[in-house]
Parts: C-alpha cells; structure tokens; sequence
C-alpha cells in the first residue's frame, strides 16, 4: 500500500439535469434543516462541556443522536447501523472507518453505539457556531503543524487510556475519489492501538458518498444511509504494519463483496 493513489482521483459525478436542479434544491433544504436544529441543540451541547469526562462526551453523544436523527428523517437519508453485537461496551476500541463523502463525519461519532471522539480537521473549529459544535466530540489536528500532530496524539492516547472512550480515525486520511473500495492507509490509527494496546474496530459507511458526492459542491440527494460495524480485530502480538493490512483487507474485502 503506498500513497500513489492520492493522484487518482475521479471526476464528481454527472447527473441528468433535472437530478443536478434536484440536487441543489434538495441542499438548500438540508442547509435550512440543519440550521435550524442546530440553533435548538447549540444550548444543550454547550452545557455538555461543563460535564467531566467520560460523561460530558456520553451526554454530547445522546444529544447529537437525536439531533442527528431528526436531521437526516427530515432529509429522506434515514441511516441503519448493522454489526452492534461485535461492539463490547466494557472496551475502549480505535474506530477505523473508511472515508468517502463528508456526511461520514457526523454519522460516526452519535450513530457508532460506543461513546467516542473522532480525529477532526482543525480548520472546521473556525466555522460560526457550527465549529464550537464540532470541537465537543472531536480531537482537533492541524496536519501542516508538526506541533499539532504531535499533540493530537496525546490527546488521543488520553481519549483512550484516561477519558476511557472509543478513538475514531479515517486511516484514509482524506475522502477516498479514487474509485476504488479503499484508498491507502496512513499508519497513525494502527500505531496509536499498538501504543495503548486496544482493539480495532473497523467501521464501513455506505451510500454517504451518493448523498453528498465529494467534488460537488452544495449538492444533496435523498437515499438511505448504512454503518456496518465489522468484527473487532486483536492488537497483542502484532506490529503496526501488520495490523494495518489487515484490517485494510478485512474493510476492503466486506466493501468489495457488499457495493454494486
């Protein structure tokens, strides 16, 4: 697995011209959604950061759930989380999930049944309101800065060793247009289990990439969403690279059999 495929990257998809109106009447609605639930959730969350951890993120979970789920009924993208029992709720677990459309992000952390927080682009904190938001479940990383990188990593380490919750990462790094079932995987998720000594769960996100295509901007359609939740995978005995194959197969392998 190298980088290579970071070049590889395919056009946004075309649609017939009333599907490209759709779309884009579609977005305008879900922006309008999203807005307006944010501004009734923006109280509750904020209250969350007076809670200490683990509990704070647990509530911000439950409140996100809710929000979440209201959000995505009101925009015809109803999602359904398969693969619950291979979750054991009396683990912290690095959460590996692939990574092909931005509606990935707020599916992983309320959906997921394990209180987590995800590895977040610090940029996104920025954001009016939206960004206070974000930062409540996530560690934020400036991948420019070398400082940052360094302590997102022991802010994770912290997620899981102190905090006792589940770590999401995207191995992918970036969302995958290559086409392919998986574009290659950075090492940091599988370093950070060897490290802390914790399990890998792999998660898969399907359909998040035809909702809201990468490369298209302000442009949504209506389909369901789906999360599998993949057999937990052991870290004891095993070196990064190791571990990163597999688990890059065991994702690749359930994509592959399970997309048209």
């Amino acid at each position: 697995m190298n980088r290579k495929d970071e070049q590889i990257k395919l056009p946004a998809p075309k649609y017939s011209f009333l599907v490209e109106v759709f779309g884009r009447i579609w977005a305008f609605w879900g922006l309008i959604v999203f807005l307006t639930t944010m501004f009734i959730v923006v109280v509750p969350v904020g209250l969350t950061f007076l809670i200490p951890e683990p509990y704070g993120v647990r509530a911000f979970k439950a409140i996100a759930k809710i929000w979440m789920t209201v959000f995505l009924n009101l925009i015809g993208c109803p999602i359904k989380v398969y693969g619950k029992d291979n979750y054991n709720p009396a683990e912290e677990y690095v959460i590996t999930s692939n990574h092909r459309s931005l509606m990935d992000v707020p599916l992983l952390t309320p959906f997921f049944p394990g209180a987590n927080k995800t590895i977040a682009k610090k940029s996104f904190s920025y954001v009016p309101l939206f960004g206070w938001i974000y930062t409540r479940g996530s560690v934020l990383v400036d991948r420019k800065s070398d400082a940052s990188r360094k302590k997102s990593l022991i802010d994770m380490r912290n997620v899981l060793l102190k905090e006792k919750l589940n770590m999401a990462l995207y191995p992918e790094g970036t969302r995958n247009r290559t086409g392919k079932p998986l574009k290659s995987f950075y090492d940091g998720a599988f370093r950070l289990a060897v490290d802390c000594n914790k399990k890998i769960i792999p998660v898969v996100m399907r359909y998040t990439d035809y909702v809201l295509p990468a490369g298209k901007p302000f442009f949504l359609l209506p389909n369901k969403l789906e999360m599998h939740i993949l057999e937990e995978v052991e870290v004891a005995g095993k070196q990064h690279a190791e571990l990163k194959a597999e688990v890059f197969d065991k994702m690749w392998r359930f994509i592959e059999r399970n997309d048209p």
